[in-house]
């Protein structure tokens, strides 16, 4: 069979998120909320703070009465949890600590640094209208849109979520994810093996990413390279529930590639099957029913740069993500890049910042980028994007990347 022409990465993004839609939503405790995504805005079911409150330790009074060495009566006390109950006079003023409400009639909080006390009475140092009391709403009101739908959750936004008095959030539910190694050579960490033997690497870098970006894996298999047991394991993956099931290896054209074979035997609907990509020309995009298949390569950086590019983006995606896919930074060649061929390199690279706080990318060699060097993989910092048929480029000029991160 002629191999399908390659397609630009770009295209083969849109087609996989196109056919995407998010999951349905469901209600998720605060305490489970971290790193989800928003399917709903969030509004503040309260103000921030509700009322006025003193910014610190000190008396409450009207700005009017600070007049220069006049003594105010102390009427009482306003305590966080124990605001002073009553309308505070002409002539008065109530001592007052961080957080508590301002009595009614006070437009003042005078620190307590500058205030004398002797006995019932206090003079106070004048102010201005206003200083030191934090007003109702100062940081949001009632009905204001705090976080948007699509947001992914962080410490940050979940401390403001509850702050604005919400137990719960509605929350995208999160992609059941099966991962299908396959292989007859593959063995697992550990067992040992004959020297011909490899030991299984992928699935334990997929399933980080995958868990990382907000999945749930509910399946993690090594398979033989059969069509009869990779059919019947992605039977049993969509039975449990799996949104996506990443195959990885055998998605290639060769004789013992057999993802396609299988994919095509149980009528699969295939979108694309080769990309304009290093590494990773072998990736696939299927469908069957709802449940979205990815074949990735099955050299280690292969399957683990295909999975960034593109299994991460489709984890977001479902989750109803406001950006889904991660856009490249500006960075400046550390080194002379070589002219690039008809295929877009994502090069692993590390970085550096100059003295002008620039990003400098320097990538491993040409003969380290092989898809089989995970040591290369675990030292590089960021992924150097080179275009299809891109010119040689001199150091020291600009340059995207994606940054790895941790």
């Amino acid at each position: 069979m002629k191999p399908a022409p390659l397609i630009p990465v770009e295209e083969a993004l849109k087609r996989l998120l196109d056919g995407a839609a998010p999951l349905a939503a469901e209600k998720v405790a605060l305490d489970d909320a971290i790193g989800r995504v928003l399917a709903a805005d969030a509004k503040a079911r309260r103000a921030q703070p509700p009322f006025d409150v003193s910014a610190m330790d000190g008396y409450a009074a009207r700005a009017g009465d600070l007049v220069s060495g006049k003594a105010l009566k102390l009427a009482g006390e306003s305590a966080a949890g124990h605001p002073y109950e009553n309308e505070l006079k002409n002539g008065e003023a109530v001592r007052i600590f961080t957080g508590a409400v301002v009595p009614k009639g006070a437009d003042v909080v005078v620190e307590q640094e500058v205030a004398s006390r002797d006995g019932g009475n206090v003079t106070l140092k004048a102010h201005r209208a206003g200083k030191n009391i934090r007003q109702a709403g100062h940081d949001f009101r009632e009905g204001e849109i705090l976080l948007q739908k699509g947001h992914r959750i962080t410490a940050r936004s979940l401390g403001l979520a509850a702050a604005a008095d919400h137990a719960t959030l509605d929350c995208a539910k999160r992609p059941r994810v099966a991962l299908l190694a396959t292989g007859d050579e593959l063995v697992m960490p550990g067992k040992g093996g004959a020297a011909d033997r490899v030991v299984v690497s992928n699935p334990y870098t997929v399933r980080a990413l995958a868990e990382h970006e907000g999945a749930t894996v509910i399946e993690s298999d090594v398979l033989k390279d059969r069509v009869e047991i990779i059919v019947e394991a992605i039977g049993r993956a969509r039975t449990n529930g799996a949104d996506i099931v990443v195959t990885m290896g055998g998605a290639s054209v060769g004789d013992h590639d057999l993802i396609r074979p299988a994919l095509e035997k149980i009528k699969a609907e295939i979108d694309f099957h080769r990309i304009a990509f290093r590494p990773g020309k072998p990736t696939l995009s299927a469908k069957l029913g709802k449940t979205h298949i990815l074949g990735l390569p099955g050299n280690p950086v292969s399957a683990f740069v295909c999975a960034f590019v593109f299994l991460a983006p489709l984890l977001r995606k479902l989750q109803g993500h406001s950006e889904p896919v991660t856009k490249p930074l500006p960075a400046i060649l550390g080194v002379d890049l070589w002219a690039n061929d008809e295929r877009a390199d994502y090069l692993r690279a590390v970085s550096t910042w100059d003295e002008q706080g620039r990003r400098v990318v320097t990538p491993f060699l040409k003969k380290s980028q092989d898809s089989s060097l995970t040591a290369t993989l675990a030292r590089a910092d960021c992924l150097l994007l080179r275009p299809a048929n891109a010119p040689a480029a001199k150091k020291g000029e600009r340059c995207e990347i994606l940054p790895l991160g941790n």
